[in-house]
């Protein structure tokens, strides 16, 4: 396993593993002359695109949205590709993100996708969040046209996204992460290989999973709270100033923001259901009972059933409010 991270004043990270790198270990970027291809401008692809742009890397884009597809077009070096085979002709490498394993499957294989139009020795990084069934599939029938492809999921959101701070979990050969590192090195602080074909998705379902199971829970504990009569922001403070065990990244950031009824979305709730519903299949295939992943599927399904799907995926705390018959949220 390996890993890379770059910071502010230039020195190398080093993860617990050995994995050292830093920006006087990173292989050359080719700006001037190899173009790379950017499918999926979304909420984590606009930002990230933008990103490699602003570095001077030339880009050629596409996206289903015209109007996320020119977002991106109008920064010097981007040429819009008519199709995703389109893109894949102009390019080295490729990324993609994508929102599930369906649309992936068919900018990927479809008549006007990726492997339709590219040469052999492309190199093709899906950043979605799919099963590993889906990243094994591709990475097979790929192979057979001369196409390596990797899978590069994020940990991270849409902040991140703007502020190249995501992390990548890589699967795939390990020979070609020298030809990829300098545009991960650009869109993110961090990314770390993780084993073959599919491992990347294999870890972060695993990941996804358990955050999904910790949103439900906080969102429990601070419905125990408020029925208790216990001031949900003295709770808030003891928490994060007490060095207890129930601290967290997720309690740190979504709390104070859930109490002051902000559900303003950096991660949706119906993205969080598919990952949870992923999470649940890689479980079951794995032949390991799950009931709290169980519960938080069904949770997140009633979420996204009551109207609040588009939310923060904090907003899985309304169905919590439902069933106390109150709001959590306000003073």
């Amino acid at each position: 396993m390996s890993a890379e991270s770059r910071s502010a004043t230039g020195s190398p990270g080093r993860d617990e593993r050995g994995g050292i790198g830093g920006p006087g270990a990173r292989p050359p970027i080719s700006i001037e002359s190899d173009r790379i291809g950017f499918i999926g401008l979304g909420t984590m692809g606009g930002p990230m695109a933008t990103n490699l742009a602003k570095a001077g890397v030339p880009l050629a884009v596409y996206d289903a949205s015209p109007a996320a597809r020119d977002a991106v077009t109008k920064l010097p070096g981007v040429i819009a590709g008519a199709s995703p085979g389109a893109v894949a002709a102009e390019a080295s490498v490729v990324f993609t993100c994508l929102p599930n394993d369906a649309i992936v499957r068919a900018v990927y294989l479809g008549a006007d996708g990726i492997a339709a139009g590219a040469r052999k020795g492309l190199i093709t990084c899906d950043c979605s969040t799919v099963s590993a069934d889906t990243t094994v599939e591709l990475n097979r029938e790929l192979a057979g046209k001369g196409i390596v492809h990797m899978d590069t999921p994020m940990l991270g959101s849409q902040p991140q996204a703007v502020s190249g701070e995501i992390f990548f979990i890589v699967g795939g050969e390990a020979a070609t992460l020298p030809a990829i590192t300098p545009y991960l090195a650009i869109m993110g602080k961090l990314h770390m290989h993780v084993g073959a074909s599919g491992m990347g998705n294999r870890v972060k379902l695993l990941h996804n999973g358990l955050a999904a199971v910790i949103s439900v829970a906080v969102a429990e504990s601070l419905a125990v709270c408020v029925q208790a009569g216990v001031d949900p922001y003295v709770y808030y403070d003891v928490v994060m100033q007490g060095g207890g065990m129930a601290y967290g990244r997720y309690f740190e950031r979504r709390v104070k923001r859930m109490l002051d009824g902000d559900f303003s979305p950096t991660f949706m709730v119906e993205l969080m259901r598919k990952d949870a519903g992923l999470a649940l299949d890689q479980a079951r295939a794995a032949k390991v009972p799950t009931p709290m992943l169980e519960e938080t599927k069904r949770t997140y399904d009633a979420a996204v059933d009551g109207g609040w799907g588009r939310e923060d995926f904090s907003g899985v705390t309304h169905v919590v409010e439902q069933r106390i018959g109150r709001k959590i949220a306000g003073r």
